[in-house]
């Protein structure tokens, strides 16, 4: 079994900062891509920031600058570090991976149960 747990949620004002993070836990072999996506009310599911093994990233262009993903592939975590939180981007937060649990297995994609991020203006 696999799990991925976010961490690091709250709520801010305008401006202020806040770091996720996820740790992915189980029978894992290995961890292919990473990302956060982001959910607001009444909205669908949207791609925040993505992460290779690697460490190639890739940021939706209303996080650009302000936002920053990163991984420890020795720890299997993902961190998103927000900066210059701004009201628009209050949503539940989600992490994601690909993950091979076994050397013969392909990789499925796990989701985590979000973490609540709230900014006020």
């Amino acid at each position: 079994q696999v799990q991925l747990v976010e961490s690091g949620g709250g709520v801010v004002q305008a401006g202020e900062s806040l770091r996720l993070s996820c740790a992915a836990s189980g029978t894992i072999f290995s961890i292919n891509g990473m990302g956060w996506y982001r959910q607001a009310p009444g909205k669908q599911r949207e791609l925040v920031a993505d992460i290779t093994r690697s460490g190639t990233t890739n940021y939706a262009d209303s996080v650009k600058g302000r936002f920053s993903i990163d991984r420890n592939n020795a720890k299997n975590t993902m961190y998103l570090q927000m900066n210059s939180l701004k009201p628009e981007d209050t949503a539940v937060y989600y992490c994601s991976a690909a993950i091979r649990r076994r050397s013969y297995s392909a990789f499925t994609d796990y989701w985590g149960q979000g973490t609540q991020v709230t900014v006020s203006s």
